[in-house]
């Protein structure tokens, strides 16, 4: 009887032993602070990285997609490099929630002091330092100008501006045009995504019917994605014509 007790209690303890494993592996870059590790969506916890279409603004006050930047840089970095990932939590698009280490490099404070992410201080103070380092040196997206990404989410004329470049007239319109301005972001974001009449939101590819007949403007709702995922994340369905 005790060795029976003994054998359910083990497994009962399973779960949260598999939950806690880490993940190893190489991975694929999604965007400056999501990756994939063979089937697993992981979020790089106490981090926030730009949009893979955001817009930020270069030295010049010229546009410049610096989301791709942030993405393409992790990619190069990291290629080729095994990581290790101890997942934390699960957050509630089912993305594993972790600290991941490259080479035995913490990759989210190697982000944040490069300036392509900024420490989301909401949920974790681990890179404030590293993130006034990268704003001391100009780094990534401090050499220019730029919205946090959490404020870039949830974006309005209000929203605030970072960055050592001091804004041009007109920053605000360059800076919110990435998700819903008439010209995509760039060549990796081109499935667009409008608002029906019933307040459903509707993603088109460029093989879609009515691809060329939606047009972009923010005063519809519209705005770019980079992905189906990421259509379907932001609670967007494929149309069906």
């Amino acid at each position: 009887m005790l060795r029976k007790f003994l054998i359910a209690l083990s497994l009962l303890g399973l779960p949260s032993l598999v939950q806690a494993a880490d993940i190893t592996g190489t991975a694929k870059i999604r965007d400056g602070d999501s990756v994939m590790i063979g089937n697993t969506r992981i979020r790089l916890g106490g981090i926030d990285a730009p949009q893979v279409d955001q817009l930020c603004l270069n030295t010049k006050s010229e546009r410049w997609t610096c989301g791709v930047a942030a993405r393409d840089e992790l990619a190069k970095y990291t290629e080729g490099k095994n990581w290790v990932c101890h997942a934390r939590s699960v957050d509630r698009r089912g993305r594993t929630v972790a600290r991941c280490e490259v080479g035995g490099e913490d990759i989210q404070k190697w982000l944040v002091r490069s300036g392509w992410a900024l420490a989301f201080v909401r949920l974790s103070k681990d890179y404030e330092a590293d993130e006034a380092a990268a704003r001391a040196a100009k780094a990534g997206m401090w050499q220019g100008a730029f919205i946090a990404p959490w404020d870039w989410r949830v974006r309005n004329k209000k929203t605030a501006i970072l960055g050592a470049t001091k804004p041009p007239a007109g920053a605000h319109a360059v800076l919110l045009a990435s998700a819903s301005g008439p010209v995509a972001p760039s060549p990796d974001c081109t499935i667009k995504g409008n608002v029906n009449s019933s307040g459903e939101c509707i993603y088109h590819t460029r093989t879609s019917r009515w691809y060329t007949q939606i047009k972009m403007k923010i005063s519809k709702g519209t705005r770019w994605f980079c992905s189906v995922e990421e259509a379907e994340a932001a609670g967007c369905r494929e149309t069906k014509r």
